[in-house]
C-alpha cells in the first residue's frame, strides 16, 4: 500500500512539475485571448508575448461599412505641375472632423481634431486632412498616391470602398517609375511621432494591403520592434504594450507563408518612433 502512495504522489508532483514548465514556456511565446481590464481595445485571437512586449490584434471599433472615399483631383495617371498640388475628394457616409464614438479614442493616441483622411505619397509618412480639399507639395516625378478614411485615433477603414489608390506625374521627369497596380501592396501607417505620457502604454500599429490577404498558411506581416520578430496573419489594427521610453524602431516586412519576401517598392518598411514619460 505505501509503494501505492508514493507512486501515486511521484506521479502528482511530475504532472504539476509539467505543468509548471509549460506555463514558464508560454509567457514567452503565443497565448490564448486575453480581455482588457481597462477597458482598452479587446484582443482578437492570440495575444503574443516576447521580450517584454505583448502585441495582439483587436477589431472593436465603430465600423462603417457604407463609407466611400474617392480622389477626384489629381486625376489617376494625370500629369500635373511639380510644386503645391491641388487634391480634392469626393466623400460619402463619413464625417470629417468628428470624433469616433468608441471608447477605443480614451485608450490611444487620438486626433482632437477628430476623423480624417490619411494623404500617403509614395509610402512616406502620411499627412492627416480634415477637409476634402487641400494642397501638398509633390517634386517632380511619378507619385504613387494612397488615400484612405481613418478614425480619430488613427486607424484606417479598410473596406474596398474606403481607399483611392493612383498614379499621378508631377513634371516632365527623365525617369519614369514602374508601378504594378495589380500585385500585393503593404503601405505603412502608424505608429509615427513622438507619443507623451498616457499614450506610451498602448501603441496602435496599423499598415494598408491592397490585392493580398492574410492568413495563417497565407501571406503574412513580419513586425520587426526594436529586433523581435511577430508574424501578424490579419489583417486588422494591432496593439504593442510594453515599449521602453526613447526610441523604437518598427520594420514591417509583406512576406509569403515561408517567410520570403512579396516583390514590391514599399513591402518593407522601417520607421522610428519616440516615447517619453511626459
Amino acid at each position: 500500500m505505501k509503494k501505492s502512495y508514493l507512486l501515486l504522489a511521484s506521479m502528482l508532483l511530475l504532472g504539476f512539475s509539467a505543468c509548471d514548465t509549460a506555463r514558464q514556456t508560454q509567457d514567452t511565446e503565443t497565448r490564448a485571448p486575453i480581455a482588457s481590464t481597462d477597458g482598452g481595445p479587446t484582443p482578437t485571437g492570440a495575444v503574443m508575448s516576447k521580450n517584454g512586449l505583448r502585441v495582439f490584434a483587436f477589431n472593436d471599433s465603430q465600423q462603417y461599412p457604407e463609407s466611400q472615399l474617392r480622389l477626384n483631383v489629381p486625376p489617376a495617371d494625370g500629369v500635373v505641375e511639380a510644386g503645391p498640388v491641388e487634391f480634392s475628394y469626393e466623400l460619402s457616409n463619413f464625417q470629417l472632423t468628428r470624433m469616433t464614438p468608441h471608447s477605443n479614442a480614451e485608450h490611444m493616441a487620438n486626433s482632437q481634431q477628430g476623423q480624417h483622411i490619411h494623404n500617403i505619397v509614395d509610402n512616406e509618412p502620411y499627412t492627416a486632412h480634415y477637409e476634402t480639399t487641400f494642397t501638398k507639395e509633390l517634386k517632380e516625378g511619378d507619385h504613387v498616391i494612397l488615400s484612405f478614411l481613418s478614425r480619430s485615433y488613427h486607424e484606417s477603414l479598410k473596406h474596398k470602398g474606403a481607399y483611392d489608390l493612383r498614379m499621378v506625374t508631377a513634371g516632365k521627369p527623365a525617369e519614369r517609375m514602374q508601378f504594378d497596380m495589380k500585385a500585393p501592396h503593404m503601405f505603412y501607417s502608424r505608429p509615427k511621432g513622438e507619443y507623451v505620457g498616457p499614450d506610451t502604454k498602448r501603441i496602435m500599429l496599423d499598415f494598408y494591403l491592397v490585392n493580398t490577404e492574410l492568413s495563417a498558411k497565407g501571406n503574412k506581416v513580419r513586425a520587426t520592434i526594436n529586433g523581435t520578430e511577430f508574424m501578424l496573419d490579419k489583417w486588422m489594427p494591432h496593439i504593442i504594450e510594453g515599449l521602453p521610453m526613447g526610441e523604437t524602431t518598427i520594420k514591417l516586412e509583406l512576406v509569403d507563408n515561408n517567410g520570403n519576401l512579396i516583390p514590391g517598392p514599399y513591402n518593407s518598411v522601417e520607421r522610428k518612433i519616440t516615447l517619453k514619460e511626459s
